[in-house]
């Protein structure tokens, strides 16, 4: 299963991630991590002392990955097995959202700090993700941040998106979007072992 997260810059995403592969890995999944970035290879070194294969992509000034670039590195990398493989897309809010990477499952972060109308300003985004993780809930009352009309924008955005609300940094709210991963895998799984007609 391959998961590419999306959002804009500072939303993030690398702190989530690291908390997942982390976790993850604790409970016996097998991760591993592509990481696309302008430059620099800062966000792999953070997220490799999670224990798991982490492979740097720089786009070298372009605003997003393609499949060509996963591909590519897919190929000159070895991670082993994987039981999930999490793609940190480069952060913007309009390129990525004309990119498929092939991924099984599209996450969009929208942050406390970035206020409610993101998905408004930014819908073609939105609306590509299966679905979406409200981060940083532990800044949300110091930013005024107003969650129900985050929650309606997404929703008017994307009909019937499941939300997550979480705090990397208190852990709120990771257990359930841990529990989405894991199910989600097992889904896939099971389906790809029911003989097809």
């Amino acid at each position: 299963m391959t998961i590419n997260l999306v959002s804009s810059p500072g939303a993030g995403k690398t702190t989530l991630l690291q908390r997942t592969l982390l976790e993850l890995r604790l409970q016996g999944l097998a991760v591993a991590a592509l990481v696309g970035d302008l430059a620099t290879d800062h966000d792999a070194r953070r997220l490799a002392a999670s224990g798991v294969p982490v492979r740097q992509i720089n786009t070298d000034g372009l605003c997003h990955l393609d499949a060509t670039m996963v591909s590519r590195h897919l190929e000159e990398w070895s991670p082993g097995r994987s039981d999930i493989l999490f793609i940190e897309n480069v952060g913007n809010l309009v390129c990525t959202a004309s990119y498929d990477l092939g991924e099984s499952i599209r996450v969009v972060l929208l942050s406390t700090t970035e206020g409610e109308d993101k998905p408004l300003k930014y819908p073609k985004l939105f609306h590509t993700a299966d679905l979406a993780v409200i981060t940083k809930m532990d800044l949300a009352d110091a930013c005024e941040f107003d969650r129900e009309e985050a929650r309606r924008n997404l929703l008017s955005v994307r009909p019937g998106m499941t939300i997550f609300e979480t705090s990397a940094r208190t852990s709120a709210g990771l257990e359930e979007w841990l529990l989405f991963l894991r199910t989600s895998r097992e889904a896939m799984v099971a389906s790809s072992l029911t003989p097809q007609d």
